[in-house]
């Protein structure tokens, strides 16, 4: 059966400090609308609540606007940028860079635990 949700109603909402995530389901797949506001970053904003040292959760999306850089565990380190498809394995930080706020969408199963107390 084919089925249609709108980010825009979404009603798992998770706000933390300078973000937000918007949670909804269609059929099996979990799809998320990020937006870091300036001055986000993981290991301030969220890692107070997710208990890990590093962000645990696999990201597949689409960048729509800003600028996020991501530095994993092992210290390599990417940007992503407005219109880029992304695929962020677990164990990274990650911040917003620039003035503009960074918004993204993800279609990773894991990302129904980010922002969730472990």
């Amino acid at each position: 059966m084919a089925e249609s949700r709108s980010v825009d109603t979404a009603t798992d909402i998770r706000e933390f400090p300078r973000g937000r995530v918007e949670v909804v389901t269609v059929g099996t797949t979990t799809v998320t609308r990020s937006t870091m506001e300036p001055g986000w970053r993981w290991s301030e904003c969220v890692k107070p609540i997710a208990g890990t040292d590093s962000c645990q959760v696999q990201h597949n999306g689409y960048a729509i606007s800003g600028c996020i850089r991501v530095r994993q565990d092992d210290g390599t380190e990417i940007e992503i940028n407005s219109g880029d498809a992304y695929s962020i394995p677990p164990g990274h930080d990650g911040w917003v860079v620039g003035d503009e706020p960074w918004v993204g969408v993800d279609f990773s199963p894991t990302m129904a635990d980010f922002a969730k107390t472990r």
